[in-house]
Order: C-alpha cells, then structure tokens, then sequence
C-alpha cells in the first residue's frame, strides 16, 4: 500500500450537474467538513469541458447526469500524474476523505467499491430512467491512479468516442489492475441496510434520489443531508 502524503493537495473531482447545483455545495461542503488535508476540489462541468474542447459527444438519451461521461476525463483533467479522486455529487462524506486516498495502492490503476448493484425500480425519483449492467455504479467513485500506464488509454478522444459500456466497466483496464475497498466509501442508500452498530458510512451516496427533492426526504441519513444543507445555506447567508 502506498498513502498519498506530501504537500500536493488531494485532488477531487466531483460531477456537477445544473438541474441540482446543491447536491454539488452540500457533497463539496461535507469533504472540506470532514478533512483537515489541504483539498483540491474542482466541479466537473461539461460545458465548461465542450468550451475547452475536452469534451464532444452528442446528447445521450441513458444519460442519467452531465457527468455520465466526463469523469472519464479525470486522467487527462490530472495531468496523467498521482492520484485524483471521482465522485458522483449525490454523496455526503461523514469522514476525511485523507482516510481513503492512504488505501492507494499504486500496482493498482484504480480504486473503487465493487457493488453488485441490481435495482428492481424503472425511474430514479427525478425521472431518469433506472438502468442496470454490469458493475453499476462501481465508476461512481474512483480513486484513480492517473499515472498508471493503464490509464494512459484514457485520452479525451477515446472518451469521446467510446460508449458507456467501455467507459462504465472499465474496459480500458484489465481487471487484475481494478482494486477494491469496503463499501463504506460508496454506501448505496435505500440498497445496504444500515450499519448494525449505529455508525454512519463513511460517504452515503444517495444514488436513486435524495433529499435535494422534496418529496424524497425520507430516506436513510437524509437528517444528515438536510443539516449539511442548511449549513450551506447559512455559510451563503452570512
């Protein structure tokens, strides 16, 4: 094992979409809460990424975010250099995210919770259609050891050319080189029950909907989210 130490900031990448900005704030909010190590946090935008050039593929109607794709970039975002951590913005940290980035391990090219993910539902609570394949959610959060020459393969225009089913289940890299954590880094709401002992995950992904949406407010740890909220707001107010 390698712990990611030093004076470079961690480096963190968090999917933004415009159709719920405060998922973002409260996910961004959380990390910096939670951790004393010096954070580099940067929104993936993807118009930002298409302004840039980075990033050009045609609307895709199974695209379920902004960032269905663009967290693939994350190599290139990094400068094909250390590690660089991916995560979806429907997540809430209740821990320092420092913890996790000391389980790199650099014979591997990436890090992620291997769930077997099989919702029965058709719709997440916005509307999007619920899909299920192979390793869902696994790309959900990413540790990614950038410069890894796997992850050399990862270029801007394989992104842009290849499909999710590539991008999504790791096809670029052999799954020997695909490490593995508890899921406590990705704890799928409403899917795994609840810690027996009364600890919270250490990163709640609220991934079928979470309590951004009025009506979707009773779900597991949703308290925690709200509170995270309204210290956003707050912090927004002062």
């Amino acid at each position: 094992m390698t712990a990611v130490a030093g004076s470079r900031p961690l480096r963190i990448y968090i999917g933004w979409d415009s159709r719920e900005p405060i998922a973002y704030d409260v996910c961004e909010h959380s990390l910096r809460r939670h951790s004393d190590a010096d954070l580099e946090i940067v929104p993936l935008k993807q118009e930002d990424l298409r302004a840039a050039g980075l990033y050009s593929k045609d609307a895709d109607p199974l695209a379920s975010t902004e960032f269905t794709y663009t967290r693939f970039l994350v190599p290139h975002l990094a400068g094909y250099e250390g590690w660089a951590l991916f995560c979806d913005c429907d997540f809430l940290w209740t821990t320092d995210v420092a913890k996790l980035f000391a389980l790199a391990d650099d014979e591997k090219a990436l890090i992620c919770v291997q769930h077997d993910y099989r919702p029965t539902e058709r719709t997440k609570m916005d509307g999007k259609a619920q899909t299920v394949y192979p390793r869902k959610n696994w790309s959900s959060m990413m540790l990614i050891n950038c410069g890894h020459p796997a992850n050399a393969a990862l270029t801007p225009e394989v992104v842009n050319r290849e499909g999710g089913a590539f991008l999504h289940r790791f096809q670029w890299i052999p799954d020997e080189l695909i490490g593995s954590v508890d899921r406590t880094w990705n704890w799928l709401e409403g899917w795994y029950d609840k810690p027996a002992d009364g600890s919270h995950p250490a990163a709640i992904h609220y991934t079928r909907g979470g309590p951004w949406f009025e009506n979707w407010q009773d779900v597991d740890y949703g308290d925690l989210w709200l509170a995270e909220e309204a210290m956003v707001k707050a912090k927004e107010n002062v």
